[in-house]
C-alpha cells in the first residue's frame, strides 16, 4: 500500500474534556486522579503508546501531570538550556482560535522539566518561553505563577505542573471554557511524544493546529472515568 498523503491524526480537531479539581485538592502531588487521563492520539498514526499525562483545572489555574515511565536513563535537563532538555513542553490558547497561524496575546507557551535547577541541578523547573513568529506576546509571568514538583521514579520520573489564573492572559473559564491546547514531551533516550499533531507540523508556532480542552465540572468525582478517557467530539479538518 502507498503511503498516505496526510497522517490520520491530522485529519480531525480533538476536543476533550478537562475535568474540575476541586480547591481542596491543592496543588500537592498526584492531586490528578485517573478521571483527569488525556487521551493518546499517537497510535493514529502507528505510534507508540505516549506518556501519561493529566490535566485538570479550577477558577485559581490549571494543574497537569506527567508520568513518564522505561527509562534506563536519568533525564537530561538544564535550565540554561531549556529548550534542549527533557521535559513537558505545553500550549494554550485561552481564546481557542483556530483560524489564525501566528500566536497573539491569549496564546502561551510553558515548559516544565523534572530536574535542572538549583545549584546542584536537581531542582524542578517551570519557565514562560516566547512563541516564534508571534504577532504579539503574552504578559511575562511574575515568580510564583508557575511551580513544578518531581518525583524520581526507577524507571522515569513523576513531573507535577501549576499554571496560576493570573500567568494566563484572558483565562475566564465561565465565558471561555474551551481552551486551545496542545504538547510535546521530549526526551533524548525514548524520543518525542506529542498530543494531536507529529513534529512534522509546525505546532509550536501555529495554533491552529493546537486541540481542545473543554473545561468542564462533570464528573470531577471520578466516576466517569471511563468517558473522560475518549474523545468528546471531533470533526474532519479539510
Amino acid at each position: 500500500m502507498s503511503e498516505p498523503l496526510l497522517p490520520a491524526s491530522f485529519l480531525f480537531r480533538y476536543s476533550v474534556p478537562c475535568r474540575y479539581l476541586p480547591e481542596e485538592n491543592g496543588s500537592q502531588g498526584r492531586a490528578l486522579g485517573e478521571v483527569y487521563r488525556l487521551p493518546n492520539f499517537t497510535p493514529l498514526d502507528g505510534g507508540p503508546e505516549g506518556p501519561e499525562v493529566r490535566a485538570g483545572w479550577n477558577e485559581s489555574g490549571l494543574t497537569l501531570s506527567l508520568e513518564v515511565t522505561g527509562k534506563r536513563q536519568l533525564p537530561w535537563c538544564r535550565d540554561n538550556r531549556i529548550e534542549d532538555s527533557d521535559g513537558l513542553h505545553i500550549w494554550i490558547d485561552t481564546r481557542d482560535t483556530h483560524n489564525i497561524h501566528r500566536a497573539g496575546r491569549f496564546c502561551h507557551y510553558f515548559v516544565f522539566l523534572p530536574t535542572g535547577g538549583g545549584g546542584r541541578l536537581d531542582e524542578p523547573v517551570a519557565e514562560q518561553l516566547w512563541i516564534n513568529r508571534a504577532r504579539e506576546n503574552a504578559r511575562a509571568v511574575r515568580p510564583g505563577m508557575l511551580r513544578a514538583v518531581s518525583e524520581k521514579r526507577r524507571d522515569g520520573y513523576f513531573l507535577e505542573a501549576r499554571i496560576a489564573a493570573a500567568a494566563l492572559t484572558g483565562f475566564d473559564p465561565s465565558e471561555h471554557p474551551r481552551l486551545g491546547f496542545t504538547y510535546c514531551v521530549t526526551d533524548r533516550e525514548i524520543g518525542l511524544r506529542t498530543f494531536n499533531c507529529g513534529p512534522e507540523f509546525p505546532y509550536r508556532d501555529d495554533p491552529s493546529l493546537w486541540a481542545t480542552l473543554e473545561l468542564v465540572k462533570q464528573g470531577a468525582s471520578g466516576r466517569n472515568s471511563k468517558r473522560s478517557r475518549a474523545v468528546e467530539t471531533t470533526e474532519f479538518n479539510a
